[in-house]
């Protein structure tokens, strides 16, 4: 009896494995196949959309089989943040950058203004914007202004590359006047330099004429320096800002409006945005 049993689960795996592999050929052949309809500049994302499409074929075939999901580790979410000067006119941008390459909605956008970098909290565990109260002061605790957003691993490059855009073109932060270790240029990456898109991270700044250094925490300002503190999110990793601090107006460009200003309060009331512990408006 047991050995009927055996032969019929061996059979039973063989026969859903024959169906998973005559579904995946197709798929496969497509994907490799050279499209014509392609216009130039487009062709890295019309491939992306067809490795999209092979991953969700290939996933929804596991799951009607009963057999385990492979995993894709470029397409697994990760918890990464990037700061360069004042936080309120880089969490817009990168709000930007979720809807544009990861075509997200409003109430899929994960950036979040927040703090990093810095190796202390307060007894309470809070890092918090300066105020009157000396709570949990950032800057004294030796963190920096950072965006934290969850992005997929296979995206940390192109991100990377929005990021340093946002330099100017001589590598300087777009307000100078903001001056201090609260204010260097950082980004934090899972493993830090060891993450394996690192080497693209690294592309990124050596086209902008600027360089990486690995960052002890505490660091100073990086300014005239054209450099970017890296971390490791596992050492050093994000503590979300104040909600009054989330999709603020900025001042170096127009006012963003109001369905923008807006999304801190459906973010907080879809439970996307925390309380902090911290002096705030809520």
């Amino acid at each position: 009896s047991e050995a009927r049993e055996s032969h019929t689960y061996i059979y039973l795996s063989t026969m859903k494995l024959s169906i998973i592999l005559s579904l995946i050929a197709p798929v496969t052949a497509f994907i490799a196949a050279p499209s014509k309809n392609l216009r130039a500049g487009s062709s890295l994302s019309a491939l992306d959309n067809r490795r999209s499409f092979l991953t969700n074929a290939i996933a929804g075939v596991a799951l009607s089989t009963g057999l385990a999901q492979p995993a894709f580790a470029a397409d697994n979410l990760v918890d990464v943040y990037f700061g360069v000067g004042c936080y309120w006119h880089i969490q817009h941008e990168f709000v930007v950058a979720e809807r544009k390459l990861l075509n997200r909605a409003d109430n899929e956008v994960t950036s979040r203004t927040g703090y990093a970098g810095g190796t202390a909290t307060d007894k309470e565990g809070r890092v918090c914007y300066h105020n009157f109260k000396g709570v949990g002061d950032y800057g004294k605790l030796g963190h920096g202004e950072v965006v934290g957003m969850q992005i997929p691993q296979g995206q940390i490059g192109t991100f990377a590359k929005e990021y340093f855009d946002l330099f100017t073109a001589n590598g300087e932060r777009v307000d100078p006047m903001d001056r201090g270790g609260e204010y260097r240029s950082l980004l934090g990456l899972p493993g830090g330099s060891k993450n394996a898109a690192y080497p693209a991270v690294e592309a990124a700044a050596t086209a902008k004429g600027m360089t990486l250094e690995l960052g002890q925490g505490n660091d100073g300002d990086t300014l005239g320096l054209k450099k970017v503190w890296v971390y490791d999110t596992a050492k050093f990793p994000f503590y979300q800002a104040e909600v009054y601090h989330q999709f603020h107006d900025d001042f170096q460009s127009k006012a963003y409006g109001k369905k923008y200003n807006q999304l801190a309060d459906q973010a907080f009331d879809e439970g996307r945005l925390k309380v902090t512990g911290c002096p705030d408006r809520v």
